[in-house]
């Protein structure tokens, strides 16, 4: 298990560094010149090129990329073109909206896709089950940003229960509220992500109802729910783990849509707004932070699902195949 852990932090870091290698040269490929965002409009050639001096975009690009990959082996992710401010302290802050909105979402989307997929799944041939399928596969279908548009009608403009949008300036220093702003964002993803999970934990269980070792299991003796617990939900849960993992992190990389839909302060208004001024301090800094969660999250589930699954553990440690 610790070879294994050492191949896979190896292959981390290595994608870390491909990662951010096409990522730097992808956005010096993009129309646009960052100077633009740092002179008015007619600005002389001569102010155009002052302006490119002054942020370093007129130098060789080896010589870019190499100052950036230095200031990111020491933490610091650059400071922005627009506002001169440093990019990191931002993207902590930010990421104080997008974290609790992301985490909050998948928490609750498991809580309702599990024992839903499980019921779609045991109940397979009864009306109810059908119909969990059924909004499943409807569910799946449904664009976030037009379930976010009519939870803020129903529920903010016509019930008047939750805010419509934004955020508090004070941030989490008033908790009930920022809880309160994150309600219907929370809701909106989750009901989006846990119609796609209801469809593969249906999937694992009827594999998993289907088994043999299951079979065997209630013909020694025990119970549906014995069986279930002691080797059913173990053998059901590996593959949805993978799920999950891209669940989570396609929910961070998409949360973009759903701040912008609710107006929220979070990692992805901030990577929109640093695309809109070819600010590439803060792009860099807002996908590099990104692409890092993706990778960790990608790691954790892989780690999750060997130290479920045995025959993961015996294939790692020259076991039986």
């Amino acid at each position: 298990m610790t070879g294994y852990l050492l191949r896979r932090l190896a292959f981390l870091v290595v994608s870390l560094v491909l990662a951010s290698i096409v990522l730097f040269v992808l956005l010096r490929m993009l129309p646009g010149d960052p100077a633009n965002a740092l002179t008015s409009v007619g600005a002389s050639p001569e102010q155009i090129a002052a302006a490119r001096h002054s942020i370093g975009s007129d130098r060789p690009l080896l010589e870019q990329f190499t100052h950036w990959t230095g200031q990111l082996a020491t933490g610091d992710l650059g400071t922005s073109f627009v506002s001169s401010l440093p990019v990191g302290p931002e993207v902590v802050q930010r990421l104080s909206v997008t974290l609790p909105l992301t985490l909050s979402a998948f928490v609750l989307a498991v809580l309702i896709a599990a024992p839903a997929g499980f019921v779609a799944a045991y109940k397979r041939r009864t009306w109810y089950g059908a119909l969990l399928s059924g909004v499943s596969q409807l569910g799946i279908a449904v664009p976030v940003f037009w379930l976010g548009m009519v939870l803020i009608v129903v529920f903010a403009l016509n019930a008047g229960w939750l805010p419509s949008g934004g955020f508090p300036q004070d941030g989490w220093s008033d908790p009930a509220q920022a809880i309160r702003s994150l309600v219907l964002p929370v809701v909106t993803i989750a009901l989006v992500m846990s119609a796609s999970l209801i469809r593969y934990v249906r999937s694992a269980t009827l594999d998993v109802l289907d088994s043999d070792f299951l079979r065997t299991s209630r013909a020694l003796g025990s119970s549906f729910g014995q069986a279930m617990w002691r080797h059913g939900l173990r053998n059901a849960s590996v593959p949805v783990i993978s799920i999950l993992g891209i669940e989570l992190a396609s929910t961070l990389l998409g949360a973009v849509v759903v701040e912008s839909v609710f107006a929220l302060p979070g990692l992805g208004s901030l990577l929109a707004t640093g695309i809109a001024q070819h600010d590439y301090p803060v792009i860099q800094g807002v996908l590099f932070v990104s692409t890092l969660a993706v990778l960790l999250i990608g790691f954790a589930a892989d780690l999750v699902q060997r130290i479920i699954d045995p025959r993961l553990r015996n294939r790692l440690s020259g076991g039986v195949r």
